[in-house]
């Protein structure tokens, strides 16, 4: 890989730093008994906001809303989220988080927070900055693509 230019390598990269990265934070929850769905679920729905809608909470995810059922299933019987039915769409389900689910909140957001000052060491506010930006262009051209294809 080494002789790749940067433009053949970034691919990759932008591939292998997610993984790794939530590889880090998923050993370091391990003793809480958390699978990498269930615990990217509860963080998405705490920085959210209480009472998302389930297929809002899908799509930030990043899956479809069927495959979230499961796993919303799971953190229901360990008594962290509740399904309520929505007062404008009773088809519409919005997902709460139980009391029980704040202290490990709280240890999962101390978890991401330290793997996060990690990873980004040695940059400093401007480089995290633009990498962010470089980030959100990538990102929208993607995007972008993606509308003109399934156009198409």
């Amino acid at each position: 890989m080494s002789n790749l230019s940067p433009h053949q390598n970034i691919g990759t990269k932008l591939n292998r730093v997610p993984r790794l990265w939530r590889a880090i934070i998923d050993k370091r929850l391990a003793p809480l008994e958390l699978t990498q769905t269930r615990w990217i679920t509860l963080y998405h729905l705490w920085r959210l906001g209480d009472g998302q809608p389930q297929c809002d909470l899908a799509r930030v995810i990043g899956v479809e809303a069927p495959s979230l059922v499961r796993t919303l299933d799971q953190l229901a019987e360990q008594g962290l989220v509740e399904r309520c039915p929505c007062d404008q769409d009773r088809r519409t389900k919005r997902i709460h988080l139980t009391p029980a689910a704040m202290p490990l909140l709280q240890q999962i957001d101390t978890v991401v927070k330290e793997a996060r000052e990690e990873m980004l060491a040695g940059l400093s506010d401007g480089d995290i900055a633009r990498l962010d930006d470089y980030l959100t262009r990538i990102e929208e051209n993607g995007l972008a693509i993606q509308s003109r294809e399934s156009d198409e």
